[in-house]
């Protein structure tokens, strides 16, 4: 169950309740009955497929949400509602029993999105989003915490080799739900988005069939004016959201890595209600990504679920890693996010105050994942780019983060907010 913190002051105790939320993708977890609608490689008894490799899959499934220890965790790619089932009693026999269970029931659809829960659900419902194949429904589940009501949006957006406009489709029906929450409701994003947090900046031509707008920037409002949104950015009564993986230093948010291509597909969006010190808020710092050495081929990359010459192996885990955060009936203590101006020389100190704005500073040395600027004194390197910056362009540019890196402070979180050439 979810954790009370006490605090005393006298004459009177005043408490708190912290919940650890996740999500995790966990890969094609099917059952033994064939229903028609399976994919091809888990038709019971082909390949593999057999009852002794579910109870593995099933087994490592349960070692990894265990670890999490979360008190609620959205799940992706789960057949049905009996392979919830045989999950949750492998949870229970593993050692992390959830009791309450909520899964989407879109019919034709191989898998589903589904939610577990240490504490009561009290309401679900399916988002309709389109009949067509490839797009799943969303699942909504209302929780009470301490008396306020929690809203949860489970999403398994459509894969990144469809269109844009497909996944679209879903963050439209999203938003209409959302708003029509009453007002000052507090609510989580989550899932595979399969689109990365900065897809405005990313996204391939060929699925740009939306005349460059995308869904989970777009639409969901995680930018403005083409600049991805900080919880300081965030409006009272507005549809904007914050993206977790902000928090993470630019080489840091991913979650998937598709044959080097590493991107941020399962995330956390939040609005202004889960910041503004009433109800439930987000805690600081709390996203992470679960990173255990056993989530990994001792060659580096994920350890997946092993399907090879066409035959289910009975090992590994999942393509994604599990996202988590913890959230609070405490107020939101966020840093001050007032911005202060600086040059390079500032962030070369020991202790300075975050963000600083570097103003009019030049780019004189582009690499893949590197460039160095220069103000009229100084330079300094930025490392992880999720924007290009041109060589000899002056730029201002807003940095939220630095680290000491053999001796020398590197920028490693930035947003650009002025390009001197007229942009």
């Amino acid at each position: 169950m979810y954790k009370i913190f006490f605090f005393l002051f006298l004459p009177f105790f005043l408490f708190s309740v912290e919940l650890k939320i996740a999500s995790y993708n966990v890969e094609n977890l099917f059952d033994m009955h064939l229903d028609g609608t399976e994919y091809e490689r888990y038709i019971p008894n082909q390949d593999n497929w057999t009852a002794s490799i579910l109870t593995q899959k099933l087994t490592n499934i349960s070692e990894v949400i265990c670890d999490i220890d979360a008190d609620i965790i959205g799940l992706q790619e789960i057949e049905n509602a009996n392979a919830l089932r045989l999950l949750q009693q492998s949870l229970q026999e593993y050692g992390c029993s959830y009791p309450y269970a909520k899964i989407s029931k879109k019919s034709n659809s191989a898998i589903q999105v589904a939610l577990l829960s240490k504490i009561h659900i009290q309401m679900s419902q399916d988002i309709v989003v389109s009949p067509l194949w490839g797009i799943r429904n969303i699942l909504e589940v209302k929780l009470i915490v301490d008396s306020h009501p929690l809203y949860i949006y489970v999403n398994h957006w459509s894969s990144k080799r469809s269109p844009e406009s497909k996944r679209m489709l879903s963050a439209v029906a999203l938003k209409k739900r959302v708003l029509e929450l009453p007002k000052g409701s507090a609510y989580i994003l989550l899932g595979d988005f399969n689109s990365d947090y900065n897809e405005y900046v990313k996204m391939k031509p060929k699925h740009n069939d939306t005349h460059g707008k995308t869904a989970i920037n777009h639409l969901l409002k995680s930018i403005k004016k083409e600049k991805l949104l900080r919880v300081s950015d965030l409006e009272p009564n507005s549809y904007q959201h914050y993206n977790l993986w902000l928090e993470y230093a630019i080489y840091r948010r991913w979650s998937y890595n598709f044959y080097g291509k590493k991107e941020g597909l399962d995330a956390f969006l939040l609005p202004y209600t889960l910041f503004d010190g009433k109800g439930v808020d987000y805690i600081n710092g709390s996203f992470s990504v679960l990173k255990k050495s056993y989530l990994f081929h001792k060659k580096g990359y994920i350890y997946r679920w092993v399907y090879k010459k066409k035959r289910h192996r009975g090992e590994g885990y999942s393509d994604h890693l599990p996202v988590f955060a913890k959230f609070s009936t405490e107020a939101y203590r966020g840093s001050n996010s007032a911005i202060k101006y600086g040059t390079i020389l500032t962030l070369h100190q020991k202790s300075i105050s975050l963000p600083l704005l570097l103003q009019r500073v030049k780019v004189i040395l582009t690499e893949k994942k590197r460039v160095i600027i220069k103000d009229k004194l100084q330079t300094m390197l930025i490392y992880g780019i999720n924007q290009p910056l041109e060589l000899g362009k002056q730029y201002d540019i807003l940095v939220f983060k630095r680290k000491l890196y053999k001796g020398v402070y590197e920028i490693i979180d930035f947003r650009v907010e002025k390009r001197y050439d007229g942009i």
